[in-house]
């Protein structure tokens, strides 16, 4: 019987590869890391179905992350499962219009939001078939005036347009001859699990560190002088020892500002770091022991969210306001399921594609900074003793 805490853990482990892989360009260790993701996903999945089968226990479908599908989300498995079952795949895949309809890429869009704290709240939509988005800056600014003033610019807020077709994320999704017989429910559940950590763990690593070429521009990185289309990473604005209220004013302050000297509310703050730096660092500089003698940890001078990600380098925190960062993605019009032999994971697995497009940016460059915390140290609480203190070393 499988162990699923074990599969947990693994599954943790690979996506740590598959991030640390995306970071270090490291194309042939990503597909690696992915196969091994596949078969994870798939072992999990086989399990539960095992379970279900021996018990008949409808409860066990809802419990393991199986739905009931729309008569159109059937209609498609049903013939995706068709196809794939031919002797030729790729002839019938090539005929046929698979594409993934509306409703399964927003259950995707909201299992990635569940899964991954910070795509949940970030502003991230689904663009669909949209090639190009407008947004807004700023929020523009009111002014008093005489009356018959002409107007001018006191509600002019500045827009962005943000290219959707500038970045392409290929979805790889190798699947087994074994899971084409559980049915379409099962191979639904498949679908969106592989598409789920394939994604958002691409996505993650763009949002907080990506260069801006062919992908989007971190949260870490200029939104300008780019270098062929590499933007340099943000340069340190401070370097922190103690998470305490100088450190966070010297924040607030910065982030108070926009890049047009506008000032502004900081809102939402959130604090992304590495795991490893979370635990080794932060953790034990953000815990406090109350009167009672329990713990408090993310225990900071001003409302901030503490988020871990793999994709922050080691010893570095963003700060800013995840509001502040766009990021649409969507399969859009030619967003069909293709059959690929480029990689074989394993010989008794067909691969399978789809491709999204999408694109996202900070809307300002003061949005976002980057602190250094190589040398945070473990919060240390102040004792004020009021009076006199006789020890029996003094009576």
């Amino acid at each position: 019987m499988v162990n699923l805490d074990t599969l947990t853990e693994t599954r943790a482990a690979i996506l740590q590869r598959m991030s640390d892989s995306i970071k270090n360009d490291d194309r042939d260790a990503y597909m690696a890391a992915f196969a091994d993701l596949a078969n994870d996903i798939e072992a999990g999945i086989r399990a539960d179905f095992e379970e279900f089968k021996a018990n008949q226990d409808v409860a066990i479908l809802a419990q393991r992350g199986v739905r009931q599908l729309t008569g159109k989300e059937n209609e498609f498995y049903q013939k995706l499962i068709q196809a794939m079952r031919a002797p030729d795949p790729r002839q019938a895949i090539s005929n046929g219009n698979y594409i993934l309809p509306d409703t399964i890429v927003e259950k995707l869009f909201e299992d990635i939001r569940e899964a991954h704290p910070l795509l949940g709240l970030i502003d991230f939509q689904n663009t669909g078939a949209l090639t190009k988005i407008i947004k807004s800056t700023t929020s523009g600014t009111a002014d008093w005036d005489p009356l018959g003033t002409t107007v001018s610019d006191e509600l002019g807020a500045s827009f962005v347009q943000i290219n959707l077709t500038a970045a392409q994320l290929t979805a790889y999704m190798p699947v087994a001859k074994y899971m084409l017989e559980l049915g379409p429910e099962w191979l639904d559940r498949y679908v969106r699990e592989v598409l789920l950590e394939a994604v958002a763990t691409a996505l993650e690593a763009a949002i907080v560190d990506g260069d801006g070429k062919n992908k989007p521009i971190g949260m870490g990185r200029q939104l300008s002088n780019a270098v062929d289309g590499v933007y340099p990473r943000k340069s340190d604005t401070a370097n922190l020892t103690e998470l305490d209220p100088a450190a966070f004013g010297t924040i607030l302050n910065t982030l108070s500002i926009n890049s047009n000297g506008k000032v502004r509310a900081v809102t939402d703050l959130i604090m992304v770091v590495n795991p490893s730096d979370y635990y080794t660092k932060v953790f034990s500089g953000s815990t406090v022991r109350t009167a009672d003698g329990t713990y408090r940890s993310d225990v900071l001078p001003y409302p901030c969210k503490v988020i871990t990600s793999p994709a922050v380098p080691s010893n570095k925190a963003i700060f800013g306001m995840p509001k502040r960062y766009f990021m649409g993605l969507g399969t859009g019009e030619g967003g069909n399921i293709e059959f690929s032999d480029h990689y074989k994971f394993l010989e008794r697995e067909r691969v399978y594609l789809i491709y999204l497009y999408g694109n996202g940016r900070a809307l300002d460059a003061n949005d976002f900074i980057v602190c250094d915390i190589e040398n945070l140290i473990p919060t240390v609480q102040h004792v004020v003793v009021d009076g006199t203190v006789t020890t029996a070393a003094s009576a």
